[in-house]
């Protein structure tokens, strides 16, 4: 006879969390990636509408206000990890989600009474708050994802990555033509991301068991397939820092995902200056074909997903080896297609879209390979792992556009643009290396709710072969 597995309904309570996610991270990208169409349009005021102000900042400040989001971002990666353990993961998203719509909906007013500064200013605040949410994403992920339906359920949520990047290109240029001129931009922006609020505390719970929405059988599989202690949602595990910050696993991770940092918010913000610049479009034009390579991005996501859903269904690779695999085409097509980027002009603008949109799709496999890796490596510590990874790869957001703003003097110059993308293009190539040399997807044996106890450390340094540590300890 035998015995029948209960996976809970085909569609329940953890698929919508995984929406929520989903549209969370979608409308927390608009808000921080509107800015590059923004900026264009408030310093071209007649190719939008010209019923508005209209700055003349210089690309310096131009490129000190496209960086100042991660100013405040970096410094609450950490917090972030921290909050979401001590208080809950649906407290602090909530919070977080609605100071970053306030500081969206006061910055038409920050710009017309303090101009660049305090668009800085006021980009800083939207940083700090918007830090705290993807440390908390992950750990949301592993609290409610079955191990099976991880991959699933985590690279669902993370296609907001893309429909985000699409809304902030194609809606903000739209927006900026219509009636409400690019302040309009800010004031969609924060409507969006109240509404999400309204939702979240409605729908949202930290874990499984203290959802009201969620049937006995769902439950049953969610907490049963977590293999975790009985306790385990009503205590805080300590945290093993120092086994963190010397996995190799974790640091290869970093490496990682600081190159893809750098390579994609090259092409996050600074699109619509190379197609207005170079390739000599107009804001509308400029709109919808910098919002297309990121609709191939979000399109070629679901393809990545369907083809891990079937490689790892059917046993025909590991997880270790499809991150490697789908990480290797999300970094070295990008790092070809830059190159090949750099060298086209006006006169080959059809070609160069076309790159840019095989460059920016096939990187959408990032986040298979590589972004979710957090919660392979340690599950129990997915926020912790994730602040610290975090951290260090949206400095590098800050660093891209000041290294732009020292290389491109003038927009329209091919050749300063050839050198930005040969570095975006070499930081791609290395990273994956180093992710294929070092990175897993195996938990680490830090991860154990135990492994802090005396008792957890024996076992550990027993299967490393280390009786001798473990008979001191016994002393």
């Amino acid at each position: 006879m035998t015995v029948e597995v209960n996976k809970g309904p085909v569609v329940g309570m953890r698929h919508v969390q995984a929406l929520l996610i989903f549209l969370n991270i979608t409308v927390m990208y608009l808000g921080r990636l509107n800015v590059g169409v923004s900026v264009v349009a408030m310093t071209n005021a007649e190719s939008t509408n010209p019923n508005y102000p209209e700055y003349d900042w210089s690309e310096s400040q131009k490129a000190l206000i496209l960086s100042s989001f991660f100013w405040g971002y970096i410094v609450t990666q950490f917090v972030g990890g921290y909050l979401c353990k001590r208080f809950g993961v649906k407290t602090v998203m909530l919070w977080g989600s609605f100071a970053s719509g306030v500081t969206s909906a006061l910055s038409p007013l920050f710009i017309g009474f303090g101009g660049w500064q305090a668009y800085c200013g006021i980009r800083v605040l939207m940083g700090f708050a918007q830090g705290l949410l993807f440390p908390c994403i992950h750990q949301h992920l592993a609290r409610w994802s079955p191990p099976a339906e991880r991959n699933r359920l985590g690279a669902l949520s993370h296609t907001g990555i893309e429909c985000g990047n699409v809304c902030a290109m194609f809606l903000s240029g739209m927006i900026a033509k219509s009636a409400i001129g690019w302040p309009g931009i800010s004031y969609v922006s924060a409507g969006v991301a109240f509404a999400w609020c309204a939702l979240w505390f409605v729908l949202a719970s930290d874990n499984a068991p203290e959802s009201r929405f969620i049937g006995a059988a769902e439950l049953h599989y969610i907490e049963s397939s977590l293999k975790h202690s009985e306790n385990y949602h009503r205590k805080v595990i300590p945290i093993p820092w120092s086994a963190i910050l010397n996995s190799l696993p974790v640091l290869a991770l970093l490496i990682t995902r600081c190159c893809e940092s750098y390579g994609l918010s090259t092409l996050q913000a600074e699109i619509p200056s190379y197609m207005n610049g170079v390739l000599d479009m107009d804001i509308k034009s400029n709109a919808f074909f910098s919002a297309l390579p990121f609709l191939a991005m979000w399109c070629m996501s679901y393809v990545y997903l369907i083809t891990a859903d079937v490689l790892l269904s059917g046993n025909r690779l590991s997880l270790t080896a499809l991150r490697k695999t789908f990480n290797s085409l999300a970094f070295w097509i990008p790092c070809a297609t830059l190159i090949g980027i750099g060298f086209l002009d006006k006169d080959q603008k059809t070609l160069a879209i076309v790159l840019m949109t095989i460059s920016v799709g096939f990187n959408s496999g990032a986040t298979i390979g590589s972004s979710l890796n957090t919660i392979d490596l340690s599950p129990n510590h997915a926020s912790i792992v994730m602040g610290i990874v975090n951290t260090a790869a949206n400095v590098v957001p800050i660093v891209t556009p000041l290294v732009v703003g020292v290389i491109v003097k003038d927009t329209a110059d091919r050749s300063q643009w050839q050198i930005v993308f040969a570095i975006a293009a070499f930081l791609f190539f290395v990273g994956n290396c180093i992710f294929l040399a070092f990175g897993s997807a195996v938990a680490q044996p830090w991860d154990a709710e135990d492994f802090l106890q005396p008792a957890g450390r024996a076992a550990e340094e027993l299967a490393e072969g280390k009786p001798k540590a473990i008979d001191e300890k016994s002393r």
